[in-house]
């Protein structure tokens, strides 16, 4: 067994994390949380423990009249939305007072830094009372309430306030997302719906734009949601990208009626499949994704035709599915080639909802409103700052400028020259 300290293996841990020699199929993110949060912890338990000992490394022998010796390590664990994060903590034996550690007492004389690591941790998805447990487990005594937690994670509020008041008008929203996810409220004793919108602007950025309470997926509920974005100065956006929920689609239809509505195909490929039998399914989804990757609008049609007249006899449920809100699904051919895969889905707040699901499965439900929307905020708007840049060509912007013209989103350009662009058919359908 090697006799090192465990911040040094634990700093292995993470060079070897950063050169690509750990195992990388699980979460990248969270694995550099656990590791990054072992090695500080570790590292400042063994910085107190020295400075306990009068300096003394280890292995170093007592000086005359220095008492105290390292006694090994007792293991520990802090329970996170991470998972348990394991640490060793140090024991010293034969001193002259127990060895205590001092770094609850410097964060209690620094109220910025305590507040801030309050307010990260409880992003992270541990509940006030966790938080609360978590200081008081370290220090023997209890530095925060629950209350006084609450107060810090208040914070967060004034964060979500600000975010859903900001002006929208310097964003240009090119491509527009929305979805919704349900959590708990104890107060209510059901699930409740959290609509999201995020878009991908014409400079490429990803950004996430609004984040409320809708109760339910209804078209009032959606029409409102729509409606506070375009009140803080949001343009109308080029392309909508949402799943089948009847509200919804006829809030977007009433708000955004000259913006092209894509239904996602995650979705309707999954209710395909879930409609054919496992003999063929692969035959009949090749021509599926024959018709999503056609190179054009018209050959994509065409595929559409070929597919149904093929199946509709032989399995005439999927047929029946595949054919319902057909143009909603071939519109993603009316955008630029590279940027399909990108408007096809609503994947990229998919991917947020399951980050967020790690930070709320430590609170089984919330006790109201509030309390849901500051953690679910800081939870996207954290996994939002991780989100990378879309590449916008000079020419793919110039096709989004006539489409957008088109439409009758934006007045048609000066001195436009068609030719720039072999996309006119599909622009115009």
């Amino acid at each position: 067994m090697r006799r090192v300290a465990p911040s040094v293996i634990a700093r292995e841990q993470l060079q070897a994390l950063l050169g690509g020699g750990m195992d990388r199929e699980g979460n990248i993110v969270s694995a550099l949380v656990e590791v990054v949060t072992r090695l500080v912890v570790q590292e400042l338990l063994e910085g107190e423990q020295d400075d306990h000992l009068g300096g003394r490394g280890r292995y170093q022998r007592r000086d005359e009249g220095q008492r105290g010796s390292r006694n090994g390590y007792e293991p520990g664990r802090v329970r996170t939305a991470e998972g348990m994060v394991e640490v060793a903590v140090p024991q010293v034996r034969g001193g002259e007072e127990p060895f205590r550690s001092s770094l609850m007492g410097f964060l209690n004389g620094n109220s910025e830094v305590l507040e801030r690591l309050v307010t990260e941790m409880y992003a992270r998805g541990l509940s006030t009372r966790d938080v609360e447990d978590a200081f008081r487990d370290a220090t023997g005594d209890m530095l925060l309430s629950k209350s006084a937690v609450s107060q810090i994670t208040d914070r967060l509020w004034e964060d979500y306030q600000a975010f859903i008041s900001r002006d929208l008008s310097d964003i240009s929203v090119e491509y527009l997302f929305v979805d919704a996810i349900f959590e708990s409220l104890r107060r209510h004793g059901a699930k409740e719906a959290l609509l999201v919108g995020w878009c991908i602007a014409s400079d490429g950025r990803k950004q996430l734009l609004h984040l409320a309470v809708g109760n339910k997926e209804s078209q009032s509920c959606w029409t409102e949601f729509f409606r506070s974005m375009l009140s803080r100065g949001m343009r109308a956006p080029t392309t909508i990208t949402s799943d089948g929920a009847p509200g919804l689609i006829n809030a977007i239809t009433a708000c955004f009626p000259a913006s092209i509505r894509i239904r996602c195909w995650f979705h309707r490929l999954a209710n395909l499949r879930a409609k054919l039998p496992d003999e063929t399914a692969g035959e009949v989804m090749a021509h599926v994704y024959s018709v999503r990757d056609a190179p054009t609008l018209d050959a994509a049609r065409a595929a559409a035709d070929r597919l149904v007249n093929t199946y509709r006899r032989e399995y005439p449920a999927a047929i029946a599915c595949f054919t319902d809100d057909l143009d909603a699904l071939l519109a993603i051919h009316r955008v630029p080639v590279r940027h399909r895969i990108r408007v096809r889905t609503t994947n990229l707040a998919e991917r947020s909802f399951v980050e967020e699901r790690r930070r709320t499965k430590v609170i089984p439900r919330f006790p109201d409103e509030k309390a849901a929307l500051k953690l679910v905020f800081a939870t996207m708007i954290r996994a939002a700052d991780r989100w990378c840049r879309v590449s916008i060509s000079d020419l793919e912007r110039h096709q989004l400028t006539l489409l957008r013209a088109v439409l009758g989103l934006d007045p048609p350009p000066a001195n436009t020259d068609h030719r720039k662009t072999n996309h006119r058919k599909d622009i115009a359908a």
